[in-house]
């Protein structure tokens, strides 16, 4: 039951694989093995991932609520999650998702960082789970896709200026996320070097709202300041680049601690 919960919520027989430290293969027979049980057919495989019929939809609001109660009981008397992520995603959207499990009795230790410093202490075991915006390599990680944020050309309230003749409010002096948004939706390169600099998409964000100028932002983080007109989307390029982001883990099984952590994730990044 636990193998076919996640599956329902991940949406995928791989991508619960790594929650629950199964291979593929075991996940699929073990899925196959509780459809003859029942005599019905809880999923209907597709070319990326599956859908659940109505009958697993059922048995999922079914079971969900004692399966979790189970898990919690392991969860309340685990050691810490150490959990790290970049700041931004992880404050806006990584941390709410996991307050059920908080208030359950997960304990948490969160740690933020660049995607590269972050993987290397996950393979050193200083971290249980890394929520990265690189996919990693090798065989010593598992890597399930979360989400994909989406960029977003931005300036202040009330800017009719072009954006190309505007200072630029940047992440890191080399402007990577402003970079690739100039050659994928304008065809070139940044036409100058950054006015401001810093270090956090949340102050390049309060930057741009103060008026200093302009900047490229993943929409989760500026979707209020749109709705509201505080900032304004210069351009909406049919395609806007996108980023994957990944929760990953060491390719062994999971404790149960991180396992719920890593379920919860990929429930609630559905709604991201």
């Amino acid at each position: 039951m636990r193998t076919f919960l996640a599956v329902h919520r991940a949406g995928s027989l791989t991508g619960a694989a790594p929650s629950l430290g199964l291979s593929q293969p075991t996940v699929t027979a073990q899925v196959r093995a509780l459809e003859e049980q029942l005599g019905q057919q809880l999923f209907v495989r597709r070319a990326r991932g599956v859908t659940p019929t109505s009958v697993a939809d059922e048995l999922a609001a079914r079971v969900a609520p004692h399966i979790d109660a189970l898990a919690s009981v392991v969860v309340g008397g685990a050691s810490p999650v150490h959990l790290a992520g970049p700041a931004e995603l992880t404050t806006a959207r990584v941390l709410p998702a996991l307050a059920g499990l908080v208030a359950r009795g997960l304990e948490l230790r969160v740690t933020f960082g660049l995607a590269d410093d972050l993987l290397a202490g996950l393979a050193e075991r200083r971290f249980d789970l890394v929520v990265s915006t690189i996919r990693p390599r090798g065989r010593a990680f598992t890597a399930t896709p979360l989400t994909d944020e989406e960029f977003v050309l931005v300036g202040p309230r009330g800017f009719t200026g072009d954006p190309r003749r505007a200072p630029l409010v940047a992440y890191a002096e080399d402007l990577p996320i402003i970079r690739r948004y100039w050659r994928t939706v304008l065809g070139t390169r940044p036409p100058r070097g950054p006015a401001v600099v810093v270090p956090d998409l949340r102050g390049v964000l309060a930057c741009v709202l103060a008026g200093c100028g302009v900047s490229v932002l993943p929409r989760y983080l500026c979707a209020a300041e749109l709705a509201s007109g505080d900032l304004v989307a210069l351009l909406e390029p049919e395609e806007p680049p996108i980023n994957t982001l990944f929760v990953v883990s060491r390719t062994e099984p999971c404790r149960p601690g991180p396992a719920a952590v890593r379920d919860a994730l990929l429930a609630d990044a559905a709604r991201w």
